[in-house]
């Protein structure tokens, strides 16, 4: 069957129209003027970078471009015709595949359905047939999955989504988009979930489309990566476009100005000094297939940060310490005193607040108003002499926590799914805070939030380290470690590999340390 895509748009031809232009967009929510007049366009082969703070109109108008939301004014024109009523079957069929930071796959069908389901689903016309093709699905998914640099073969085609950890499962996402034949395709926030080297793959992935004539936009608020891989910049803000160009043309200083309208520092925000010893002692802490024989020990008001490979066992650490997952081995002391974490409330009671790596999947109640969310960890402490929940004191709790972290939000009682990515994740600090723990557990702390919201959350993880909390965060995020941390633990093969001092290593050190296998070694 012929893809509907040729018979409704061609590709640009050299020296003609752009594949998409957008002229004069505005969209508006309830009141909110959530884009204002947005222009721009998008070439053939080339690659954009979309940036932002959240909120400021960037997952509306890739939401507009997908065809999942009408603009109120303006035009949008496809290989030079205007398009009217676009919708997400039609956005496909012109060859527009936007791999949401949701991912939007399937997760009890398999990687080959949900690779191949979609171009199925375009070519008729938005309804499947009763028999699927799976010679084709199967075809399609094999050649979409060599494309990406995943494995092609059954064992792996034939897995259920929800078995798949969540940097594959991203993979699986932008397999997706190439298995369609895209003209354009869309990726927010597309290495969240990644490690450096799977970052590397990905970037590759974008220059084999590139070379074939695909467009690239990324929406995306990590600037190195951005620099490296090169192309052009959009920037908005409070609902506009502000500036674009060829951002090798720009430092970073000057993006991240143009995003948020203030100058941020790149420095090392630690300065700090770390309080009394014996804070928190792990001594041969173990998880079967995860981890094992892992000691370190952390100070009063000291700030650690465990990296590593997906497979190094920093993640399964991180959720032993939080009693989701706990250790099956080894001793851990709070203050001197042992505790055994083998439920989430234990966690809770020995004072260790956490804040998990997926807020959407893992963390927030979407529905819920933005304050029960907030106060969800201590209900049990604010519940008045009949037993209910006392409202008064929950408002005034969530009130004074959202003014501390800087939660911008019109009122608590909306859900907390209507916030940015950048408050919600202040949302969940702020749930952690809430049962005033000694030692705090950050898993990927600002995964998916702006440049302005990381100097807020990294400003606040300043503050309690200075105020005498232990912090420990988990994080692929190699300068956001170098920027806050005392020491580095680097994780291989679950357990320790290296151990730095995080004010007199570099990034490249750091990393180099990721990739290579090292005997391991205890942190005293």
């Amino acid at each position: 069957m012929e893809s509907s895509k040729s018979s409704q748009f061609s590709p640009t031809a050299a020296g003609g129209p752009p594949f998409l232009e957008l002229r004069g967009i505005h969209k508006r929510f309830a009141g909110v003027h959530a884009l204002r007049g947005v222009s721009t366009s998008i070439e053939a082969g080339q690659i954009y970078h979309l940036m932002g703070e959240n909120g400021c109109g960037k997952s509306t108008l890739i939401k507009i471009i997908s065809g999942a939301q009408p603009a109120d004014e303006g035009s949008i024109l496809i290989g030079g015709k205007e398009v009217t009523a676009l919708s997400p079957i039609g956005a496909l069929s012109a060859g527009i595949e936007t791999v949401y930071q949701d991912l939007s796959l399937l997760p009890n069908l398999s990687v080959a359905e949900n690779i191949s389901l979609t171009q199925q689903l375009v070519e008729s016309g938005g309804k499947l047939a009763r028999r699927i093709d799976r010679a084709r699905l199967i075809s399609t998914a094999v050649k979409a999955l060599e494309a990406v640099n995943l494995p092609a073969d059954p064992r792996f085609w034939s897995l259920a989504i929800e078995e798949l950890p969540i940097a594959t499962r991203q993979l699986v996402a932008i397999a997706r988009a190439i298995a369609t034949d895209a003209k354009l395709v869309i990726m927010d926030e597309p290495t969240s979930a990644l490690t450096k080297r799977e970052i590397d793959n990905l970037i590759s992935v974008v220059g084999r489309l590139r070379a074939n004539g695909v467009a690239v936009l990324f929406v995306t608020h990590k600037l190195d990566e951005s620099k490296s891989i090169g192309g052009q910049f959009i920037i908005m803000r409070d609902g506009q476009k502000v500036m674009e160009g060829d951002i090798k043309d720009h430092s970073k200083s000057e993006l991240s100005y143009w995003m948020t309208g203030r100058q941020l520092d790149v420095a090392r925000y630690r300065r700090a000094e770390r309080g009394a010893d014996n804070l928190l002692t792990v001594n041969g802490l173990s998880r079967s297939q995860a981890f094992s024989n892992v000691s370190f020990s952390l100070a009063h008001g000291e700030i650690l940060g465990v990296t590593g490979l997906l497979d190094s066992g920093r993640n399964e650490l991180a959720r032993a310490l939080a009693g989701i997952t706990p250790a099956d081995g080894g001793t851990l002391m709070i203050n001197g005193e042992a505790v055994a974490l083998r439920r989430p409330i234990d966690a809770i009671n020995a004072g260790i607040g956490y804040v998990p790596e997926d807020r959407l999947s893992e963390g927030l109640f979407l529905e819920k108003p933005i304050r029960t969310n907030i106060v969800v960890e201590i209900l049990d402490r604010i519940k008045n002499r009949w037993g209910a929940i006392d409202e008064t004191r929950s408002r005034n709790l969530s009130k004074d926590i959202a003014a501390d972290l800087q939660i911008v939000a019109a009122n608590l009682d909306n859900p907390v799914q209507s916030l940015s990515g950048g408050n919600q994740q202040r949302v969940l600090i702020g749930r952690g805070l809430m049962i005033k723990p000694k030692l705090f557990v950050l898993h990927g702390p600002t995964v998916g939030v702006d440049v302005g919201s990381k100097d807020t959350i990294f400003r606040i993880i300043q503050k309690l380290a200075a105020d005498g909390m232990g912090v420990i965060i988990v994080s692929d995020d190699l300068p956001e470690l170098l920027q806050n941390c005392d020491r580095i633990m680097v994780m291989s093969k679950g357990t320790i590999a290296k151990v730095f001092d995080a004010e007199h290593v570099d990034e490249d050190t750091l990393y180099h340390a990721l990739v290579t296998d090292e005997p391991s070694r205890t942190l005293s």
